[in-house]
């Protein structure tokens, strides 16, 4: 029995996490790598007495210096203790995915390729000889389908051969005679100094003649340096004078020349390719008059289904948790230890699980439209119009639609962005989306005002915080970011009907971390909520005697020129600072939640208009975020410059656009 640690490694949208996730089932976290904001994700497996870790590494296009993730990625290649590098392709894009391969193979990586999707790749009519090109890349080559188990028993077998019988991949690579005679000079003069040696003296050179940064500074440190920099820019200079391109764009073009020839050796291709089932969708859901209302109302649809479904499931959570109050005031009376039951714990906590069915739904749907490829869809729907009006194009839409879910996941998706003002603008606007904690409060709300018309109004709010969010960006792209427009590439990878597994495993995830919020940060919030609605000793429960109340009332006209100048939504939207989803649990804990629905419902009517319920809405959904949120940006950007710009500037929107609501509503004569 042996302990063996591989790595994941590939193109984004290559089925990497599905073959993560088919490997490692349930046995697997998600952490963070050491000094990094990026996912880790680990699993393992056991397979013919060997236990064996698996790392996901991130999604990369190359291993260059310039995001986190390729650093990440590389890193992990050249400093970890690992057996094997399986790199999954993408067959039906070979060409492209084995541009990552070469990289890794320039490393001297023990890999081992996973040839996935190979039944989109005979759509397009690919035939790929995979015992041939194996041979041309001197490293196995395995035929899978990451969604199912075909060719997951000789992977598995491979791997543990690979892993008993390592190869240095670098060896079978080819370059012009030109490039390989001169890296070889530089080659010589980087092995003078024995201690760069951990990894390929090629690679290095290679990297030097990139201008990679990491490389430069680990130059830096080298007894031999000025020799290497001399050599490194003669090299330069010299393949400027051949060529005549720089020494970075005669690199690319001796991989491309290399995956060329191995790709004439293995692919055939048909004269004419076949218009693929993704192609043809597209035409539909991407054409430039269609694309945006089908977007529309896919997100309408999202809402519509959320309620259907998810309404009976929270009755029944809402009658559960009626009942044991009912039980628990029965059993103890009404006492100090009953009050902190019902109205604290069950009221805080059980307030926003309530919302657990839609929560799910959401997490569900959203699953599905991003493992099919709908999302990077919506991106590209929204390039043109974010491009025109904003001046970013449809790459920020991605953590955009990310936040939906959640807002940090969405922060730290405007990693990938190249261009650094555009991923700061980007990072500043997540927040307007609303995420699914913010949920549990428009459920909340609707159900007491609006039943009648629940998706549309949520809808709205969707709509409302994709416009302002826009509306910031331009704002901010035009004075404190100001800047030329960044060129853009976006790659619509094959719609795939994902995998159940694939999809409960995401939801179950995502799920899970509302469920454990509810079960800290909430039931902390709940229990400190319910001290001050409680104390001091003789005064009514949640009344504005009580120390909540009094704290309330000093915050309380703060938000009479929104409408809602009662202290209760006050000191709702206070504690919502820690977590939106406790605006709920506020709520639930003043009112109780012993009571029936209904009741809350009254109770809510004698603080909220339809209007003013409207507009706190608003406000909720564009005010400051949630502690983990503001963490996120500190981590991303290195300091509390932006998560403290990103708390005013989402304070004074908040209270702005709330403010233009409530005006345009009694304008309208709605109040």
């Amino acid at each position: 029995m042996a302990n063996l640690k591989i790595g994941l490694a590939g193109n984004p949208n290559v089925g990497k996490t599905t073959l993560f996730n088919n490997l490692t089932g349930l046995n697997q976290h998600v952490g963070n790598w050491p000094g990094k904001t990026v996912a880790q994700a680990k699993g393992s497996y056991k397979h013919s007495g060997n236990e064996v870790e698996v790392i996901d590494l991130p999604g990369n296009y190359a291993l260059s210096a310039h995001s986190i993730e390729e650093i990440v990625s590389r890193d992990f290649i050249v400093d970890e203790d690992s057996d094997v590098i399986v790199n999954i392709i993408d067959a039906a894009n070979i060409e492209r995915n084995l541009y990552l391969t070469v990289q890794m193979m320039e490393l001297g990586a023990n890999l081992v390729v996973a040839l996935n999707m190979n039944k989109y790749a005979q759509d397009k009519g690919y035939t790929i000889n995979a015992d041939k090109l194996s041979e041309l890349l001197g490293v196995p080559v395995v035929e899978i389908e990451a969604n199912s188990d075909i060719g997951k028993e000789q992977l598995l077998k491979t791997i543990e051969q690979a892993a008993a019988n390592p190869v240095d991949s670098s060896k079978k690579l080819v370059y012009n005679n030109e490039l390989k005679e001169h890296l070889a000079e530089l080659q010589a003069v980087i092995e003078e100094d024995k201690n760069l040696l951990d990894v390929p003296s090629s690679w290095i050179a290679i990297k030097l003649l990139e201008n990679d940064e990491i490389v430069e500074e680990k130059i830096e440190g080298s007894s031999k340096r000025n020799n290497i920099v001399n050599e490194t820019q003669k090299v330069k200079d010299h393949l400027k004078g051949i060529f005549g391109e720089g020494s970075e764009e005669v690199i690319a073009n001796a991989r491309y020349a290399f995956i060329d020839g191995l790709l004439k050796e293995s692919l055939t291709k048909p004269d004419h390719l076949k218009t693929t089932i993704s192609e043809k969708i597209d035409r539909i859901v991407t054409n430039r008059i269609l694309g945006f209302p089908i977007f529309l109302v896919i997100m309408y649809a999202m809402f519509e289904i959320v309620f259907t479904f998810g309404a009976p499931f929270q009755d029944l959570i809402d009658e559960f948790f009626g009942i044991l109050g009912d039980a628990i005031i029965g059993s103890l009376g009404e006492t100090m230890l009953s009050s902190f039951l019902v109205n604290g714990l069950i009221g805080g906590v059980g307030g926003v699980l309530v919302f657990l069915p839609q929560i799910i739904l959401l997490f569900l749907i959203i699953s599905f439209l991003e493992d099919c490829g709908y999302l990077a869809r919506a991106a590209f729907v929204m390039d043109k119009l974010m491009h025109k009006f904003v001046g970013l194009h449809g790459k920020a839409f991605i953590p955009m639609l990310l936040g939906i879910g959640c807002g940090v996941p969405g922060i730290m998706a405007t990693r990938t962005m190249e261009n650094e003002k555009d991923r700061l603008i980007t990072m500043l606007i997540v927040p307007f989306m609303s995420c699914s904690a913010r949920m549990p409060v428009y459920l909340l709300l609707v159900g007491a005002f609006f039943a009648a018309n629940e998706s549309l109004v949520i809808f709205s709010l969707y709509l409302l915080g994709i416009l302002v969010a826009v509306i910031v960006a331009f704002i901010l792209r035009k004075t404190t970011f100001k800047e030329m427009d960044a060129p853009f590439v976006m790659e619509l990878p094959d719609y795939k009907l994902p995998t159940i597994r694939g999809i409960i495993m995401h939801t179950l995830e995502k799920s899970w971390g509302f469920i454990k919020k509810a079960g800290t940060i909430i039931l902390v919030a709940s229990i400190v909520i319910w001290m001050l609605s409680y104390f001091p000793a003789g005064v009514e429960y949640g009344s504005a005697d009580s120390a909540i109340g009094t704290i309330g009332q000093v915050i309380a006209p703060v938000f009479a020129p929104l409408g809602f100048g009662e202290w209760q939504p006050a000191v709702a939207l206070l504690f919502g600072l820690v977590a939106k989803e406790v605006v709920v649990g506020t709520f639930s804990s003043l009112f109780g939640v012993a009571e029936e629905g209904a009741e809350i419902a009254a109770a809510m009517h004698g603080i909220f208009t339809p209007l003013t319920a409207y507009v706190f809405m608003v406000f909720v959904l564009l005010y400051i975020p949630c502690f983990a949120a503001l963490g996120a940006i500190k981590q991303e950007t290195g300091g509390w410059k932006y998560p403290l710009l990103m708390a005013g500037l989402t304070l004074v929107v908040a209270y702005v656009v709330a403010f233009i609501v409530y005006m345009i509503g009694l304008g309208l004569g709605l109040g």
